[in-house]
């Protein structure tokens, strides 16, 4: 049965979510027996698969404090943003630097509904419904020209989400619009999932593609090669727990030691426009 919110946007609780799979594994409620049901596969089978989501989020949170507090970027657009958690872009930005703007850009209705009630009265953000896989369509939207100014540097944020991309779907081509309008001082994170020659590897990408009919794993050879053209920061594209790790939570704290198949099972990589 699909439900229809108050603005019109039809939510479909029998068919799983990319994004509301997400929110289970990281602990959210905004989610239904669908979406639990393939979370758990991953719970089960894959049982790092919840260590990934946090690592994902953190890493994001991490370059998203570093271009607030080490440079002049304050506009950022986050694309396949998925449902509000805590410290989502804008709250981590806005912390730092309270005159930042995000446009959160998503396709999937309860991101949608949530998202907009969230920041319902933050007057520095919107949420655009648009496909990432079309970004002169998330450009051109009213609300990104009006709360972007393109010929300012812009943060372009691709956590987790091109790994969604197949590659028929030119995930490159995607990253390379946005390198492309964008200003020179302009910053791009990147988080993805990465192939590792595993079983672990192969059966999550498994579970993916049988769901979703999409997923695709890629070495950080490739996943660097989505960012052509553009400077690739230090420590380069890594998995993202060793991505600037810092604090008492960092893997490196109290001296390096081995991370864990799951902990590798997704890089990231934070790049400028020269």
């Amino acid at each position: 049965m699909v439900a229809v919110t108050d603005e019109g946007i039809s939510i479909d609780p029998t068919r799983p979510s990319i994004a509301r799979v997400y929110d289970y594994l990281l602990g959210g409620k905004d989610n239904y027996a669908v979406d639990r049901e393939i979370g758990d596969v991953f719970k089960r089978d894959l049982p790092g698969s919840v260590a990934i989501a946090f690592a994902n989020r953190a890493a994001l949170i991490r370059a998203v404090g570093q271009i607030a507090t080490t440079t002049d970027v304050r506009q950022f657009i986050d694309l396949g943003s998925g449902l509000p958690t805590a410290d989502n872009v804008h709250q981590v930005a806005q912390r730092h630097a309270p005159e930042s703007r995000v446009v959160y850009v998503d396709i999937d209705p309860q991101v949608l509904v949530h998202g907009r009630a969230l920041l319902e009265e933050n007057d520095r953000t919107r949420v655009v419904a648009a496909d990432v896989r079309h970004p002169e369509d998330v450009l051109s939207r009213p609300d990104t020209q009006e709360l972007i100014d393109f010929d300012r540097p812009v943060a372009v944020m691709f956590s987790a989400i091109l790994h969604h991309v197949n590659d028929d779907e030119d995930p490159a081509g995607i990253v390379r619009y946005w390198r492309d309008h964008v200003p020179s001082g302009s910053y791009f994170f990147v988080s993805h999932f990465r192939s590792g020659n595993n079983p672990e590897t192969e059966e999550a990408e498994r579970v993916l593609q049988q769901t979703f009919g999409r997923g695709r794993w890629r070495t950080d050879k490739e996943i660097a090669s989505l960012l052509d053209g553009l400077e690739i920061l230090d420590p380069g594209i890594v998995p993202a727990p060793l991505w600037r790790p810092e604090g008492a939570d960092s893997p490196l704290h109290g001296g390096e030691r081995d991370l864990t198949v799951w902990e590798r099972l997704i890089s990231a990589g934070l790049a400028r426009k020269v």
